[in-house]
């Protein structure tokens, strides 16, 4: 009898530790990343090895700046530390490969067409509004923007927003930024068609990154994931009972999808509630839809709004 429950429990470990037959072909996808460690090199350099940077990386060289603007740049001691810290987190590519060749293997699994960027990574005195940039085959990483949310050059920044500016969050932005390009943009302006939109992008994360957490996904923290969570059927109640499903009113993104401290909804909820809560609705009609429907990936891009929400069965319950 013992010796049959061994074998019970090794076959369940196995089970909950094998991966799926699609993420084994995924893991067999040949994946080779160039990383230009800008930084660095700037980092490094001196007054004299200006020609040869702005040869090397002339789009970060405008015409139209003088090169004392660089060479400042090169002096300053500010700079300096912010060159430090980034080095500090990220002293080789390791970790960047770690996140990026994953997430570029998933990439070209669902969309085929994908051809992996030149990655080049950079400091941009901390504009967490441009994390990353994607730009034809290039891919632009502002790595000072990656130094974990407690770090020192954040604390002038607001917490909803510094919380994500740590390593974890580097993967799920560079999908995010691939994601933009791919969904169609709504035809309509209403709320319902907003939070589909941001629903398709994180849906898009579920499948690109199976690795990460969901908090990771949306850019909550684990406790504002579980209120979320714990809360699902009553935000889908409000959404409903106050008819904002199609309704216009530009308000309801800041209120419910743009980052903020927390959503709007006008109740006593509102400071223990995070912000986005309809990217998170919209995640999880989306997810409903792929469920109940026979959907490619790259088709859902291109579904409409009513035809998502009509046959996505959603009703969230406790």
């Amino acid at each position: 009898m013992r010796f049959i429950t061994v074998l019970i429990l090794v076959f369940l470990l196995a089970s909950c530790s094998g991966k799926s037959s699609i993420e084994k072909e995924i893991e067999k996808i040949p994946m080779d990343v160039e990383i230009f460690r800008f930084d660095k090199e700037f980092a490094s350099a001196s007054i004299n090895d200006l020609p040869m940077l702005k040869k090397k990386y002339p789009a970060f060289f405008p015409k139209q700046f003088h090169d004392s603007i660089w060479v400042g740049r090169m002096q300053d001691t500010l700079q300096q530390q912010l060159f430090d810290a980034v080095a500090k987190e990220f002293p080789d590519e390791s970790y960047l490969e770690d996140q990026l060749i994953p997430l570029f293997q998933h990439m070209e699994y669902y969309f085929p067409e994908f051809v992996p960027p030149a990655v080049v990574t950079v400091t941009s005195d901390v504009d967490y509004q441009n994390k990353v940039i994607v730009a034809d085959t290039l891919l632009v990483l502002g790595l000072d923007t990656y130094l974990g949310d407690d770090h020192e050059f954040y604390h002038g920044i607001k917490r909803y927003a510094a919380k994500n500016l740590k390593p974890s969050q580097l993967a799920p932005d560079v999908a995010s930024a691939y994601a933009r390009q791919l969904i169609s943009q709504p035809r309509k302006r209403d709320f319902l068609a907003q939070i589909i939109f941001f629903g398709k992008e994180l849906y898009l994360k579920d499948v690109w990154l199976p690795e990460s957490s969901e908090a990771d996904r949306i850019g909550y923290t684990e406790e504002e994931m579980q209120w979320a969570i714990e809360n699902e059927e009553d935000m889908w109640r409000y959404f409903i009972e106050n008819e904002l499903l199609y309704s216009t009113d530009p308000k309801l993104l800041g209120r419910f999808v743009n980052p903020a401290p927390f959503s709007k909804f006008y109740l006593e909820i509102d400071n223990e509630s995070p912000g986005m809560v309809g990217r998170f609705i919209g995640w999880q009609i989306v997810r409903s839809y792929m469920e109940n429907n026979d959907v490619t990936v790259p088709q859902l891009m291109i579904k409409s709004t009513e035809e998502i929400f009509q046959n996505s069965k959603y009703k969230p319950t406790r």
